[in-house]
């Protein structure tokens, strides 16, 4: 009986230690600064076309703490990890010092002004829709779940069909 008891034990911490260890986040490598933008941004047009959703462009570093709260912030609350995912395709576009995507930051009308991280929102065409910068949506030392809906939900694809404002 002592033996089936332990073995449960070290079954269950087992099966415990492998539920948390997936789902920790990676807070140390969100940003790949060796990543090809152009390429990428590319790809991710083709997919969100496909997807009828929109790009969510997160510009920061994997050394800004603010960053690291947002990925996490949005990664944690599953109302707001479900509306990311439902209405947009989410890139971590790297900013550095020695930065190589100046000129796609260029394209977007250097949003890298209004501080990290900052958002762009482009729609499945690459067309900038929105540039947020991510200050106004923070709280204390977080974010206001509230104002980061509101900003999911008004520049997401429904909101800029005509269609939606007619059935709300």
């Amino acid at each position: 009986m002592r033996k089936t008891t332990w073995l449960t034990a070290i079954i269950l911490f087992l099966v415990v230690s492998f539920a948390n260890a997936q789902e920790h986040l990676d807070l140390e490598h969100i940003y790949n600064p060796d990543a090809d933008a152009v390429a990428d941004l590319a790809r991710i047009k083709e997919q969100a076309a496909k997807e009828g959703k929109h790009v969510l462009l997160q510009i920061g570093g994997n050394w800004c703490i603010w960053c690291k709260r947002f990925y996490k912030f949005v990664h944690d609350d599953a109302g707001l990890k479900e509306l990311t995912e439902k209405n947009y395709i989410v890139y971590h576009l790297n900013y550095s010092k020695e930065n190589r995507n100046l000129p796609v930051l260029a394209t977007l009308g250097y949003p890298q002004r209004f501080g990290f991280p900052v958002l762009v929102i482009l729609d499945a065409k690459g067309n900038r829709i929105h540039t947020q910068n991510t200050g106004l949506l923070e709280s204390a030392d977080s974010y206001d779940k509230k104002n980061v809906a509101a900003m999911l939900k008004q520049w997401g694809p429904d909101a800029l069909n005509p269609a939606y404002y007619t059935t709300q």
